[in-house]
């Protein structure tokens, strides 16, 4: 791992963190944060969009390498050109780490994407990948799955990873705080007054929840059955 004065957080280099949802992006930051031991040489981020997290990894990875196709709804930022749901125009055993996050719901092959990600890596190299769970369907009509933990193991069993783990990301009143958020955000609507008058209305709730989720989320014992998303780790 390189040596920094000063780590900062995923979600620091995202431009999508907002008054209703910053609790999602904290979640995500404890999650990645929370393996930044895996993070090292060439590491290729398959499904990179517009490439949001790119200065934090390359806090820790040696090389960044975007891989995405065309037709990213996203200003896409990638160094690779191609469909994830078919074999990737990457040698073999080249990457030292890969990454994908929030890509494996979009594709129609989630199967193929795991088998190339096991092909490129070189032997004894991470991968580190997050899907979500209970969430809204998004980027339709490119959203195609919702993955159990049983699923994710058994997809990562079926392309070659061991020591795979699949990590619950929040609890059951995250889940709900955020879905609520997004959900009463819809009726923000109107001229520029009223938008600023039922923003300042929700306000209250949307941060009062986000703060005090969490706090819930630490006595809910069966966390991983109704949570925002999934963390999976896994090794070649």
């Amino acid at each position: 791992m390189k040596n920094t004065n000063q780590i900062k957080k995923p979600s620091q280099f995202h431009n999508n963190r907002s008054l209703k949802n910053w609790l999602i992006y904290n979640i995500n930051d404890k999650s990645l944060i929370k393996h930044t031991s895996k993070y090292k040489g060439t590491l290729y981020d398959l499904g990179c969009g517009n490439a949001p997290f790119k200065d934090f990894f390359l806090q820790y990875a040696d090389h960044y390498i975007g891989v995405d196709w065309e037709q990213s709804c996203h200003n896409t930022q990638e160094n690779i050109v191609a469909d994830l749901n078919k074999t990737l125009p990457i040698n073999s055993n080249v990457a030292d780490t890969l990454v994908s996050l929030s890509v494996l719901e979009h594709l129609y092959n989630p199967q193929t994407m795991i088998n190339e990600a096991f092909r490129i890596l070189k032997p004894g190299g991470n991968i580190a990948l997050q899907v979500p769970w209970q969430w809204q369907i998004h980027e339709a009509p490119h959203d195609y799955y919702r993955f159990t933990p049983f699923a994710l193991k058994h997809i990562f069993e079926q392309a070659g990873f061991t020591n795979i783990k699949v990590e619950n990301q929040s609890g059951f009143m995250s889940m709900w705080v955020l879905k609520f958020n997004y959900f009463s955000a819809r009726f923000i609507k109107g001229p520029k007054p009223l938008k600023l008058l039922l923003t300042a209305c929700l306000l209250p709730f949307w941060s009062l929840g986000q703060v005090i989720a969490p706090l819930f989320d630490k006595l809910d014992r069966q966390s991983s059955l109704e949570t925002t998303g999934y963390f999976v780790t896994g090794e070649k």
